[in-house]
């Protein structure tokens, strides 16, 4: 097999990986201090706790069902 086709099959595997990867879900994160109420898909740092989720949307309206 030439170097050309290894090439190639190498980096048609990477672009087929990565069609195949998620989006990372979205949490509600709870304030400690105030209770205020905020949407990300990470943590927001120590004054912070999660809440709810995962969520689809970074509105954190639309739940993920997981089975």
């Amino acid at each position: 097999m030439k170097l050309s086709a290894r090439i190639v099959g190498v980096v048609l595997a990477g672009f087929l990986a990565s069609a195949a990867a998620k989006p990372a879900p979205w949490f509600q994160w709870r304030s400690k201090t105030t209770s205020a109420l905020a949407c990300s898909q990470t943590p927001l740092g120590p004054g912070w706790e999660r809440g709810a989720g995962p969520y689809r949307d970074s509105r954190c309206e639309k739940l993920i069902v997981v089975k």
